[in-house]
């Protein structure tokens, strides 16, 4: 598990080979987390993010002063990244752009010196653009719903993907809700992904209309779950594995065994802290197979 590397003359720290300067300045100030622990979290976590978020467009969320000062979220490169940090051309709409993905330690490391938080990536690696390897449902909660009624959802998404022959996995996201991930042969296109979760989400909030609701607008949310398919669309992200989260408790995005969900506090119940203590204690990752059980989107209709 890595740490520090070394204190350099100038005050900075070497983690995982990155120069990380002002490594004391306060990022989480409820729990006195610093710069220098974040670098340090991300080396000791890097190799288990980068087993499902390697080789895949980024986004990030930049906080440099913390999470008490301005956060915003950044989709494309500037000068303010490492210039060896990896990038890839992709066709938007009306232009060519460039993102980053990552390919080392390091290079996640290299993240914190300025300023990042959150990592967020696509549903398909930059080898295959155009056909997502991954289906995420985002269950989020209204403010005041009862967590319990979340856990119900995921529950029911979970088996309405293995009613469709899906193999779905659970991730805590450290913030309001959870994810629910299915593993696909990246065959099927984005449009083809998107409809599909749209269309499956939109026959469970009519199945529970009391709870869930696929409703775009805010307003008509209230007091129910919302049942996000968006993240399967083209360009959309969702939260890395081990990923910290810009909130003052430091949550981390956990990827969990079902059996765990019954007994979880909250969907942020691990902070940084308890998250990498977790990691080095496991004796077999919670989506062990994940990869073995892709399946074609197209058996699953």
């Amino acid at each position: 598990m890595a740490d520090r590397d070394q204190r350099t003359s100038d005050g900075a720290e070497e983690v995982a080979g990155v120069r990380v300067t002002s490594p004391g300045r306060v990022v989480y100030p409820a729990l006195g987390i610093t710069k220098g622990e974040v670098a340090e979290y991300y080396a000791a976590v890097g190799e288990a993010l980068l087993d499902r978020a390697a080789h895949r467009p980024l986004a990030v969320v930049r906080c440099p002063e913390g999470v008490g000062g301005d956060c915003f979220y950044q989709k494309h490169p500037s000068d303010s990244f490492e210039p060896g940090l990896p990038q890839v051309r992709i066709q938007e709409k009306d232009e060519l752009d460039d993102y980053h993905y990552l390919s080392s330690v390091a290079d996640l490391v290299s993240l914190v010196q300025f300023g990042v938080l959150e990592v967020h990536v696509w549903g398909s690696t930059v080898d295959r653009l155009e056909q997502p390897d991954r289906l995420v449902f985002d269950l989020d909660p209204s403010p005041g719903v009862p967590f319990d009624v979340t856990k119900r959802a995921a529950r029911r998404v979970r088996q309405a993907l293995e009613e469709r022959g899906l193999t779905p996995f659970l991730r805590a996201t450290g913030g309001k809700g959870l994810h629910v991930v299915a593993p696909l042969v990246p065959e099927a296109g984005w449009d083809e992904a998107k409809a599909f979760a749209e269309a499956l989400a939109g026959e469970l909030a009519d199945e529970d209309p009391e709870h869930l609701t696929t409703a775009l607008p805010k307003a008509q949310r209230e007091g129910k779950v919302f049942v996000d398919y968006l993240r399967n669309g083209r360009g959309a992200t969702a939260i890395a594995d081990y990923s910290l989260r810009s909130r003052p408790g430091a949550g981390v995005a956990v990827p969990l065994r079902w059996g765990e969900l019954s007994a979880l506090e909250s969907p942020a119940a691990y902070d940084l802290r308890r998250a990498r203590r977790r990691l080095a204690a496991l004796k077999q990752d919670p989506w062990e197979g994940f990869e073995e059980a892709a399946a074609p989107l197209s058996s699953a209709r």
